[in-house]
């Protein structure tokens, strides 16, 4: 039985929406459902935030929700992650890294991620989605990736992908049908994500602003599994809006 823990990474300092994990989506706020969805999902052995902010650290450890203050130094949720697993006794064979900003996540979206590893080559699993906005599909915003038959992928960009040399003959059905987006949650074995975190930035990753293009470039496999998620990632005012309208009409 292999022993698994989610880690909820929740940096303060938010370049378009400061202090985000304490942002209110209805009268909690977004760290609270977070944890509460992730926890209630009873899919994993342990599931805490790893924050670099007393007053996240502060909130969390009033109201029950196990916290881990890590570094301030970190560019990213995966290294963050890495933090913790050396910091714990606990052995664990697969981390989860759902990020802090997703208070719509939901357990078929873990059950998703986590079933991949039902095959043991894989080393690193990430999700896919199908999207019916051809906007949000072409869109810089949102991370587009290409797999090969073995649900292995190839490359992941901002711009579409594929790049549809012809496009003005292509419909726009046919491209929502062929195009995969990227959902940012991870599982990572223990061992590959204590590797992953030491590799140094590669000019790919610096280009298209996705970190995951490092671990490809260096051999690592990543594993895609296929959601029909739609989650609402809140990265600015009008993403926490949008968050609340869908919070007060569930």
């Amino acid at each position: 039985m292999k022993r698994k823990i989610a880690i909820i990474p929740a940096r303060y300092n938010s370049e378009r929406l400061p202090g985000k994990p304490l942002a209110k989506i209805g009268n909690q706020p977004m760290i609270y459902h977070v944890y509460d969805k992730v926890l209630n999902s009873s899919l994993f052995d342990r599931v805490l935030v790893a924050t670099d902010h007393t007053l996240i650290h502060e909130y969390c450890d009033q109201n029950n929700i196990e916290v881990l203050m890590t570094s301030v130094e970190h560019k990213n949720g995966t290294s963050r992650c890495a933090e913790v697993i050396k910091e714990l006794n606990d052995e664990f064979d697969i981390v989860v890294n759902v990020q802090g900003d997703e208070p719509f996540i939901t357990k078929k979206a873990l059950e998703d991620l986590i079933s991949v590893f039902d095959n043991d080559e894989v080393e690193i699993a990430t999700l896919v989605k199908k999207s019916k906005n051809l906007e949000q599909i072409k869109s810089l915003d949102t991370a587009k990736v290409v797999f090969n038959k073995n649900r292995q992928a190839l490359y992941f960009s901002r711009n579409l992908i594929p790049a549809f040399r012809d496009y003005q003959y292509y419909s726009a059905d046919f491209i929502i049908k062929t195009v995969h987006l990227h959902v940012g949650l991870y599982g990572f074995r223990t061992e590959v994500l204590k590797e992953i975190v030491e590799l140094p930035i590669t000019e790919l990753e610096e280009l298209e602003k996705l970190e995951q293009l490092r671990w490809l470039y260096n051999g690592y496999k990543i594993f895609v599994g296929e959601t029909s998620y739609e989650g609402l990632s809140v990265d600015t005012n009008e993403d926490l809006l949008q968050a609340n309208n869908l919070y007060n009409s569930l």
